[in-house]
Order: C-alpha cells, then sequence, then structure tokens
C-alpha cells in the first residue's frame, strides 16, 4: 500500500491504488487480514494492531494533504477522513458486513470500495439535500 501511495499520480488515483493493493491482498489472505484487523485478542497484540492502523491512517493522511495542497482535493480534516478510511476499508473486506465474506464477487467488492473511498475523500461531490 505505501508503495502505490508513493506513485506520482493525481492523490485520489493514489488512494484508490492503495485500497486496490489492499483490498487484494486482504481478500486473497482472508484469515490473515481477520487476524490483522478483526479478531478478538490480548491487550499486548491490540496495541500492535493500533499502530498497523495508525501507520495506514498517516501514509493516507499523507497523500490527502497532497491532494489538498495541489487542488485536487476539497478542504477536509486529512487525519479525520484517513482514520474513517481505515474503518470501511476494514469493516468492508473482513467485518461481518463483507460484501466478500458470503461468497459475493471480490472484484465487485474491491470496485465498490474504491468507488466509495473516492467519493468519500472529495473526488466526486457528494450530493447532500440542503
Amino acid at each position: 500500500m505505501a508503495a502505490a501511495l508513493a506513485q506520482p499520480l493525481p492523490a485520489a488515483d493514489r488512494i484508490a491504488a492503495g485500497v486496490d493493493v489492499f483490498a487484494r491482498r486482504a481478500l486473497r489472505g482472508r484469515r490473515l487480514a481477520w487476524a490483522l484487523l478483526a479478531e478478538p485478542i490480548d491487550p499486548t497484540v491490540e496495541a500492535e494492531r493500533l499502530a498497523f492502523r495508525r501507520a495506514y491512517r498517516d501514509r493516507l493522511a499523507a497523500a490527502l494533504r497532497a491532494g489538498i495542497a495541489a487542488g485536487e482535493l476539497p478542504p477536509q480534516d486529512p487525519e479525520a477522513t484517513a482514520a474513517a478510511l481505515v474503518g470501511a476499508i476494514g469493516e468492508s473486506l473482513v467485518g461481518p458486513l463483507s460484501p466478500a465474506a458470503g461468497g459475493g464477487d471480490p472484484e465487485a467488492a474491491i470496485a465498490s470500495l474504491i468507488d466509495f473511498c473516492t467519493r468519500a475523500i472529495g473526488k466526486e461531490h457528494a450530493l447532500v439535500d440542503a
């Protein structure tokens, strides 16, 4: 994911590439992804899991900051957006609500997740009734 986020692409494309890499690895190794992201564990291991999540949040936030600075993305709180993305990515891939968990089409799940993430960062403005 780090390599995907470091590519010389617009921020939204880098984030989409990072999500794609993460999702494919998680769906290919579902048991490991469950263990790394969601399995109930003791507090010592949970602390390491939190460090793992922070690293993803920080890399996503850096890509968001660069996109905002370049005028590619609307102003937003990069850390809050990145934290929300980390949560959404994990839940949609390994959580009980995952569309891929019940034998769904992994390619469709990945495409939907990337679509969600790019909308969430503001590449496409959300349609909200005022």
